[in-house]
């Protein structure tokens, strides 16, 4: 019974890292570690939701709900959920992440419970909606990207404005900023868009590379 166990905490930790592995290649906030330890964790307060109070319930012949563990697996999964969930300029990442480690506990939720089929298929699809989606719809939606130049020509500000303006960006936020710096007055310019794709982000990326007097370009 005992090695049983050990397999359902091993499945379940293997089918989290394999989520996880996607979440590092494509370097977010959670990796192969948390979803592992994630679906351990669950797959372990599931059996111990199952199996931890049978010897109590034998002995005195008491009454005993084990889904009410497993439930609080659900709720209690939200604050590792919330610590990925990062709003920065005016754009939040994170979500996806977090809807996945979601996802990932209730794998081994499945997995501790000894639904392996549930557990793997639940995987598999997880796997789609991270990847085959993101490949067949990624070009559909917009992201969210902010860029971040200085530059002591006023004249600047405005052709890059005009720029974005000109492919059709969605301007999210546009921040000017002066410092100086050894003597020099600088613009400090944050913008914050959502375009398609990473050819319009290239686009406008040398677009403001190809003007004088630019420095500290970096795109998030």
């Amino acid at each position: 019974m005992e090695w049983t166990l050990v397999l359902r905490l091993l499945v379940a930790g293997m089918l989290g890292a394999v989520i996880g592995l996607d979440r590092e290649y494509r370097a977010k906030e959670a990796g192969f570690r948390t979803h592992f330890l994630v679906s351990l964790g669950s797959a372990l307060f599931m059996i111990i939701s199952q199996y931890g109070f049978a010897e109590i319930v034998r002995a005195n012949g008491a009454n005993y709900d084990g889904a009410r563990v497993a439930a609080q697996i659900v709720s209690g999964i939200g604050f590792l959920g919330a610590g990925t969930i990062i709003f920065h300029k005016q754009f939040i990442r994170g979500l996806t992440t977090a809807a996945g480690m979601w996802a990932t506990a209730g794998i081994g939720m499945a997995v501790g419970g000894g639904m392996y089929f549930i557990g793997v298929a639940a995987t598999i699809l997880v796997l789609i909606g991270l990847e085959v989606l993101t490949l067949a719809f990624g070009k559909v939606g917009l992201s969210s990207i902010s860029i971040t130049f200085y530059t002591s020509q006023k004249e600047n500000l405005e052709r890059v404005v005009k720029e974005i303006h000109d492919r059709k960006y969605h301007l999210v936020s546009y921040n000017s900023t002066q410092e100086t710096l050894g003597g020099v007055l600088l613009y400090k310019v944050d913008v914050v868009m959502k375009i398609r794709g990473h050819r319009e982000q290239n686009g406008l990326f040398v677009f403001i590379q190809s003007l004088d007097d630019i420095s500290q370009l970096k795109v998030e």
